[in-house]
């Protein structure tokens, strides 16, 4: 029988930790269904690059074996919503506007779990033979599914999961203990026929309700995979940084009040992304990005990761508006990225530099690129050509030359090889 003063005082510390929702569902039950269709995502090769989603597939199946706990008989789903104000989110610097919410402050990963951990350990002493394990974005569990069955919100059209009078952004964590609590009652879909996150994806990577497509997601782009994204994702991908929230932002449910600004002080911006510029992630060496990453979610894509995502957010900005204020600034990041050592990073740099050649020989035939002039040159040649020159728009008024570049003007011209 489930332990009714238990339960209670569950929840009630659960409160206390600071989690915004709570709930119980019974981990003694083995998934069905939502063990197919993962598995069906498995075998369709949607993880893409993401190995682990496709590792372990049985052991997410149940969690009462050893692989989780063993004799679990309960689940305590957690959820902390991270959403802050409009109002808010006015004062922060510009590039955090271009990261998503979860990830402009402090990493999660640390103080999350460290509440995960310390409900765990209050479980833990409600008896002599009670275990519990705190589980918190590592361990392989369908983490949804379940706090879709204890009842801390339904699961979206977006995938994500929805909390009623909360939201949808909102980071997961889960206790799973051998005590019997009080399950709560599932909760079921309840987006209607809404399909505004499907129809605002960027990049289209719904391929139905509640089906998403890493592979096409900005976030996989951004974050998890390793390479230059497809060239046609990536003027859509360039209005990101670091992640994405567009099928957040346009979900009915996130009108939501927002927690007070002292329940989300940790997922305020950090100072340091008031004075970074796009070029400083292309410049970085190794131990600069570990110490400007540091305790940050940004580390998880790797210092080539975040090169790539400068230079494809730079190339958007120039391609959206060439007469941008900070034209000269975003050139350099190009600039800098088509002679990366990230063989991903040279290869938008490279790509976005071609574009911008080409888009000025439409407009401005009679340019010159240096040493491109003879009959036949390629593209190639003249962005090898313009890596190399030290000021290569002296045309744009954005582009005052600065102390260090030469007082001649180059002159562009882009020349196709003979067919």
């Amino acid at each position: 029988m489930p332990d009714i003063e238990s339960d209670r005082r569950v929840r009630q510390r659960a409160f206390e930790l600071g989690f915004d929702v709570v709930g119980v569902a019974r981990a003694d039950e083995p998934l069905g269904i939502e063990h197919a269709r993962y598995q069906a995502f498995v075998d369709a090769g949607m993880h893409g690059s993401m190995q682990y989603l496709a590792d372990h597939v049985e052991a997410r199946r149940r969690l009462d074996t050893p692989f989780i706990l063993d004799g679990a008989r309960s689940v305590v789903c957690l959820g902390k919503v991270y959403a802050r104000t409009g109002e808010a989110e006015k004062s922060d610097p510009p590039l955090a506007h271009l990261i998503a919410r979860y990830a402009r402050g402090q990493d999660y990963h640390g103080f999350v779990r460290k509440k995960v951990r310390k409900l765990a350990a209050f479980i833990r002493s409600l008896g002599p033979d009670v275990e519990a394990r705190p589980l918190c974005d590592v361990e392989p569990i369908m983490e949804r599914v379940f706090a879709m069955r204890a009842g801390i919100g339904f699961v979206g059209k977006n995938g994500l999961v929805i909390a009623p009078g909360k939201g949808s952004f909102m980071l997961l964590g889960e206790v799973v203990t051998t005590l019997e609590l009080v399950p709560d009652v599932p909760m079921t879909e309840r987006c209607g026929s809404c399909t505004r996150c499907l129809d605002a994806c960027p990049t289209s990577a719904f391929t139905a309700p509640f089906v998403l497509d890493p592979r096409r997601c900005i976030s996989y782009f951004t974050i998890e995979h390793p390479g230059a994204p497809p060239e046609d994702v990536r003027d859509a991908v360039g209005d990101h940084f670091f992640g994405c929230d567009v099928c957040q932002e346009v979900c009915p449910y996130n009108r939501a009040g927002k927690p007070p600004p002292d329940r989300t002080q940790a997922f305020r911006p950090l100072e340091r992304w008031s004075s970074m510029r796009l070029s400083d992630f292309v410049s970085m060496d190794d131990d600069v990005f570990t110490q400007q990453t540091h305790g940050t979610p940004l580390s998880r894509a790797g210092r080539g990761g975040l090169a790539r995502n400068a230079a494809l957010v730079a190339a958007k900005r120039l391609t959206r508006r060439p007469d941008d204020p900070e034209a000269l600034e975003l050139r350099r990041t190009i600039e800098a990225a088509a002679t990366h050592d990230d063989p991903a990073v040279r290869d938008v740099g490279r790509v976005a530099l071609e574009r911008i050649l080409e888009a000025r020989s439409a407009v401005h035939p009679n340019e010159l690129v240096p040493h491109a002039d003879e009959p036949g040159a390629s593209v190639d040649e003249c962005v090898e050509n313009l890596t190399n020159a030290s000021n290569w728009d002296s045309k744009s008024p954005a582009n005052t030359p600065s102390a260090h570049e030469t007082d001649q003007p180059v002159r562009l011209r882009v020349k196709r090889a003979p067919a």
